[in-house]
């Protein structure tokens, strides 16, 4: 698959065109330490995912549309997808990704889905471009999600143990539990620490699946440990979901996913209108939106 990479003084990144898969995030003033997952298969196999045109499950992967039931798997099918470069300087790459028939026999919408990645400094902003290119009166009915993997520990002598996350300030955030990656309709507070302002990571914290945030009132978190200086820090202004999740706590990563969309609720399939955090997009109608990874 071709890779691309974006570079300046202190950084380097690469993006693979399938799936415009963020691959690496390395600071190059600190030894190229490498921030990215580099997707071991014998954990998980991927880096960065995109989360396109749902994000979650669906119950039975399956969802209803004017009378006629479509599958989909977990996350939607951009991901698996060989995007195209339309773009390319030394700090910004476009991606570009269209319907076809094979996407249309899953997802019956005309889409154009662009993603855009810009280096400044030591941050990296990802931003997505969806536009509807139907006639009147189709709307296309998406969400759209992240899901980068960092690196967990960064440092050798390090242990999964030693990070949390930190949050600007003060907060009690609700996890939405999960049943089979559908969302059960309970919720409960995870253990925070520090007054809270940190969310200390385990092994148990992920027993039950990801941590699945709404309706929260922070816009960015920060991946710390308590024995380096090194960290990495998330930016979702405008974001109304996120997720945090790792197989296990030996598996070297954890992963910060803003989201615009959720997984499902427990029960049947339903009406792709219905599923929480479905976007509508009138025709000839643009949808933007963007998140940032910060190397420190």
């Amino acid at each position: 698959m071709p890779t691309y990479a974006l570079q300046n003084d202190q950084c380097r990144v690469q993006v693979n065109s399938h799936g415009a898969e963020l691959a690496s995030f390395q600071r190059r003033d600190l030894g190229d330490l490498e921030y990215i997952w580099q997707a071991d298969p014998a954990q998980w196999g991927r880096h960065a995912p995109l989360l396109f045109p749902i994000v979650g499950r669906l119950p039975e992967d399956t969802y209803l549309y004017n009378g006629q039931a479509y599958k989909l798997p977990q996350h939607g099918f951009a991901r698996d997808q060989e995007f195209q470069l339309i773009h390319e300087e030394e700090t910004q790459l476009v991606f570009q990704l269209m319907a076809s028939p094979a996407s249309r026999a899953v997802f019956p919408f005309e889409f154009e889905l662009r993603v855009v990645y810009e280096l400044h400094d030591t941050k990296l902003t990802v931003g997505w471009k969806v536009r509807n290119p139907a006639a009147a009166p189709h709307e296309l009915l998406f969400s759209i999600g992240a899901h980068p993997a960092f690196r967990c520990p960064l440092l050798p002598g390090e242990a999964f143990e030693d990070y949390y996350f930190a949050f600007d300030h003060p907060v009690q955030p609700q996890r939405h539990l999960l049943q089979s990656g559908l969302r059960s309709g309970e919720t409960q507070p995870v253990p925070l620490a520090n007054g809270n302002t940190e969310l200390p990571l385990t092994g148990e914290l992920f027993a039950d699946d990801a941590l699945v945030f709404s309706h929260y009132d922070f816009t960015r978190l920060t991946l710390r440990s308590h024995r380096s200086a090194r960290a990495v820090r998330v930016g979702f202004a405008g974001f109304p979901y996120l997720g945090l999740w790792t197989k296990s706590a030996q598996a070297g990563f954890v992963c910060v996913e803003p989201w615009q969309g959720v997984a499902s609720a427990v029960g049947a399939p339903g009406e792709l209108a219905d599923k929480e955090g479905i976007i509508v997009l009138p025709p000839s109608l643009e949808f933007h939106a963007a998140y940032t990874i910060e190397v420190l």
